[in-house]
């Protein structure tokens, strides 16, 4: 064969690869592809080994073998990575249920659940076990010893539980950490790294969000691909004629006609007709009557909060006095969501703007209860702080009485005196550990409402109905109680509120992150069997979007609330003086320039000094803001532009890419 036969022989074998590749695309018959099919493939395996024939050819056979098997490996990793993917089969079981929507809820859990994990890596790797191994032990000095007076009751059950006793001496608050610049042997700046950790925490998660909303602008960018023949294409290509498990063939079926349900929706709210006079007017009223409920719940939460101030000076406190904060707002983050959604069904919106108008409201409801909660438990630090001044004044006497008795009871002035026992010393309030025990106990206690909420008034709610609505007066599954479907808006948040308590109690409290992962990681198998077990499908299914911004913008904007109050302690509270990594600095970022002064040339001190300069720092961030901000409406005004071109192809049809030769033959379509 020679070298001109060899050159066109390769590339026929080329171009039949490339109609294989294509194949799907070609507007032809069923029955034309697969003869086509067929014969390229056939023609692919007979020349394509006579290539790698003769001297020189061998080289050419082996490339196509290794190209081969690197496409086979390729498939194989993608499977391969697919299938590590966590609990994507559970995730897919309750779409094809439940639909997109309620599916969109567990995809978001395991977002987070990953975001934490690192988290928790950062945490624990340079803060927790650095002082664990590094650090001077337990009892070794005041703040790491229970106080004399505490030791009696510090293993009780009902102390413990208020977190109070071991568990506040231990390495889950701040209170715990030593001051020393350096531990260990490998000099480790633990007051450094906990600064840097707690900063850094907030910067990783900015970045990964914002990452992931880009993203999902990406995979959200051609969600008008379905706007025609929308009904044809569900039709024809919905079903996997590769299932060979019957079970598979049952949840596909399911999802299949969930997809029609989901798309029957969205096309009667298109063609819905209603009274628009009315329906303001009923709007209106809803929005008044749901700014009055966030009123409030706001008022509500500040009376509490300034009621357990007051029982801060008491002893003889009941169970629910004592517990009674946490017990508001877990019972109006339960009561809440309900009613609104029953004040919500005046407005008649898409149940997918339905979705977003409850969203927004229980967001500003959780924002309002946690910036008020926040606001009085500022007002108890400023008190906190007062009473520090005191105490330390107090301390420095008692030392120096200690001191004055034991050399007057031996009558010696030149032996200095032992130490005095850590658990004698009198301490401080530690106001950032008295924080991070409110966060600590917010968080569990909302574990509890979920769980029991769950418990009681789902699985409870679905077992009265499965086995009492034989013998009933009436139908219990057409009335009342029936079976409950899933509150997205409702777990959504309570999924955000709970992150941005981590962002903020994770600096006062550095276990709460390792908390909030068992949480995570319980919820996903706990409301996974929950919603299969004891919940029904949404009597208006609808579709969620491609793009899970809504919820990520929800998660961005408590990230930077969540960021005020950390940035505030740092910058203008003052650490106490006998307790955490900061004891003894007049601010707390004083220790980044105690790591600059000394361990840096002086010209980086000034520099610091000049970049930290607000003048500086808000035009910088106005301007990338600015820039951002233009960017990002170029590339959707090219995404628009793109999308209108590839709706003008498709209007075209199947004319836009029809060839001379089949111009020239009439009966091409019909064969």
């Amino acid at each position: 064969m020679s070298e001109g036969e060899m050159a066109r022989l390769m590339e026929e074998v080329e171009e039949k690869k490339k109609l294989i590749a294509n194949i799907r695309t070609k507007p032809w018959r069923m029955q034309r592809r697969l003869v086509v099919l067929k014969e390229a493939q056939e023609f692919v395996d007979k020349f394509e080994g006579a290539l790698g024939k003769g001297k020189g050819r061998k080289w050419y056979a082996y490339k196509v073998m290794m190209m081969k098997k690197w496409i086979k490996f390729q498939r194989d990793f993608e499977n391969f990575r697919t299938a590590c993917i966590p609990w994507e089969r559970k995730i897919k079981e309750v779409e094809s249920h439940f639909g997109s929507s309620v599916a969109s809820y567990f995809i978001f859990l395991r977002w987070m659940y990953g975001m934490n994990l690192v988290l928790f890596g950062l945490t624990f790797g340079l803060v927790v076990i650095p002082e664990v191994l590094m650090g001077l032990p337990y009892g070794s000095i005041p703040r790491k010893t229970v106080p004399r007076a505490e030791q009696d009751t510090a293993q009780d059950y009902s102390v413990l539980m208020d977190f109070n006793g071991y568990c506040k001496y231990s390495v889950l608050f701040y209170g715990y950490y030593n001051d020393q610049r350096t531990v260990g042997l490998l000099k480790f700046r633990l007051p450094l790294s906990y600064l840097m950790v707690g900063i850094g925490s907030f910067g990783y998660s900015l970045m990964l969000v914002i990452r992931t909303m880009a993203k999902n602008a990406d995979v959200g960018g051609g969600d008008g691909e379905e706007g025609e023949f929308t009904f044809a294409w569900k039709m024809f290509t919905s079903w996997d004629y590769l299932i060979g498990n019957s079970e598979t063939a049952d949840n596909k079926y399911a999802s299949i006609t969930t997809s029609f349900k989901e798309s029957i929706v969205d096309e009667q709210e298109n063609q819905k007709d209603e009274n628009i006079h009315l329906r303001r007017f009923l709007r209106v009223l809803a929005n008044f009557l749901i700014t009055c409920s966030l009123g409030g719940s706001g008022y509500l939460i500040y009376f509490v909060v300034k009621r357990s101030q007051e029982f801060a000076n008491r002893t003889d406190l009941s169970w629910y006095e004592k517990n009674e904060l946490e017990i508001i707002m877990s019972l109006l983050g339960l009561v809440c969501p309900p009613l609104f959604e029953t004040i919500a069904e005046l407005e008649d919106y898409h149940p997918r703007i339905a979705l977003k108008w409850q969203l927004g409201r229980i967001f500003a409801l959780f924002l309002g209860n946690l910036y008020t909660f926040l606001f009085a438990l500022f007002d108890e630090v400023n008190t906190k702080l007062e009473e520090e001044e005191s105490i330390k004044n107090a301390s420095i006497w008692a030392l120096k009485e200690y001191y004055a008795n034991y050399s007057r009871m031996f009558n010696d002035t030149d032996t200095t005196p032992p130490p005095m026992n850590p658990a004698d010393v009198i301490r401080g309030p530690c106001w950032e550990t008295a924080v991070g025990i409110e966060f600590v106990k917010l968080t569990v206690s909302d574990i509890q409402v979920s769980y029991l909420t769950i418990l009681i008034m789902d699985f409870a709610r679905a077992v009265i109905v499965r086995f009492l609505n034989y013998c009933w007066c009436w139908d219990l599954e057409a009335g009342f109680p029936s079976y409950g479907e899933f509150d997205i808006s409702g777990n959504v948040l309570g999924l955000v509120f709970n992150q941005g308590m981590i962002w903020m109690g994770a600096f006062y409290a550095p276990g709460l992150v390792g908390i909030n992962v068992l949480r995570l990681l319980s919820s996903m198998y706990y409301q996974c069997w929950a919603v299969m077990a004891t919940n029904v499908p949404h009597e208006r299914v609808f579709k969620a979007s491609k793009s899970n911004n809504f919820y990520m913008g929800l998660l961005l904007l408590i990230l930077f609330l969540s960021l005020l109050p950390v940035v505030y302690t740092i910058m203008s509270l003052p650490p106490s003086f006998d307790c955490g990594p900061f004891s003894g600095k007049n601010k707390m970022y004083d220790v980044v320039m105690e790591t600059i002064d000394l361990d840096l040339p002086a010209f980086m001190g000034t520099l610091f000094s000049y970049a930290a300069n607000p003048g500086l720092i808000i035009p910088a961030v106005l301007l990338a803001i600015y820039y951002l901000n233009s960017t990002s409406e170029a590339y959707q005004n090219s995404n628009m532009e793109l999308k209108k071109k590839m709706q003008m192809v498709s209007r075209e049809g199947i004319f836009s890419i029809e060839t001379p030769e089949m111009r020239s033959d009439p009966g091409w379509m019909i064969r």
